[in-house]
């Protein structure tokens, strides 16, 4: 069995911890064989090849008694640079223990798991529904929306540097106040309601008009505003932060996307230019 989830990009601007896309890199899991312990063959730095792997501790929380496998993993998804590779870890995990240990889950049953376990649901919701997820978490449950992303380039600039989520996240305030909290919100209502309607123009321009976090996370993030300002020259819809970062996402009309691929690589900074698309599957088995 072969079981494949897309990357994720998360928050698009605006919709911090509630709007997600899927995009076409993807972790492949092949469940392999039966063996007498778990192991997981890959290429990752720094990730573990026994039971302590994301993957396989995600399994086992849902099925502890599920036999140990000699699995080979793949990924196009780099880590820490707010593309969801955890959440795609922990998505395959799940789908493992569901289809090894026949549960039966409902995709709705999977993103509360995986929602409880990450915390959010803006990186798992795409990641098992695919396409545009808006999704809220209250604690006790996840309630989600999957529609049509309209078409266009999804333009990632990857950075060489890793960015933690954890270390983004400490830089944000532990409170807005309330007027600018309305205002926030009205600006992530509308973006939503422009990429319902197919208006990506619109969208794009409320994306970048984000008061929960981009400002914060720019900081840390300094190739954002140059990135987003030669958005601006060649006529994109918008450009935002991938997630925490520090990724750039930039969604590109088809017609422009070479001209602004080739003015990024000119600005000659340390990192990967991916010309990407969004994924409308989310989490396929074969």
């Amino acid at each position: 069995m072969k079981i494949r989830v897309p990357a994720t990009s998360a928050n698009l601007g605006c919709g911090f911890d509630s709007c997600g896309i899927a995009l076409s890199l993807y972790l492949h899991l092949d469940t392999g064989v039966e063996a007498e312990e778990w192991q997981i063959e890959h290429r990752l730095e720094g990730v573990s090849h026994d039971e302590s792997n994301l993957i396989i501790t995600t399994a086992l929380a849902l099925k502890p008694d599920l036999k140990p496998r000699k699995m080979t993993m793949q990924t196009d998804i780099p880590p820490a640079r707010g593309l969801g590779s955890s959440s795609t870890a922990i998505v395959a995990g799940i789908e493992l223990a569901n289809r090894e240990g026949q549960l039966g889950l409902t995709r709705k049953e999977k993103l509360a798991i995986a929602t409880e376990m990450e915390g959010h649901p803006d990186n798992v919701g795409p990641a098992i529904y695919g396409d545009f997820v808006v999704a809220c978490y209250d604690q006790k449950e996840v309630n989600s929306v999957k529609h049509h992303f309209p078409d266009c380039d999804v333009v990632v600039f990857i950075p060489d540097q890793e960015l933690l989520t954890s270390e983004s996240r400490d830089i944000l305030p532990k409170e807005l106040p309330y007027k600018e909290a309305v205002t926030a919100s009205g600006i992530s209502n509308v973006m939503i309601g422009a990429v319902l309607n197919g208006n990506l123009p619109l969208a794009g321009k409320m994306m970048e008009q984000d008061l929960w976090h981009e400002k914060y996370r720019g900081e840390l993030i300094p190739h954002l505003k140059p990135l987003r300002d030669l958005g601006h020259q060649v006529g994109v819809y918008g450009t935002v932060l991938s997630g925490a970062g520090p990724t750039i996402l930039t969604l590109c009309p088809y017609e422009l996307t070479e001209t602004f691929v080739a003015s990024v690589k000119a600005l000659g900074l340390a990192g990967k230019v991916e010309i990407l698309a969004v994924d409308k599957e989310g989490t396929q088995v074969f």
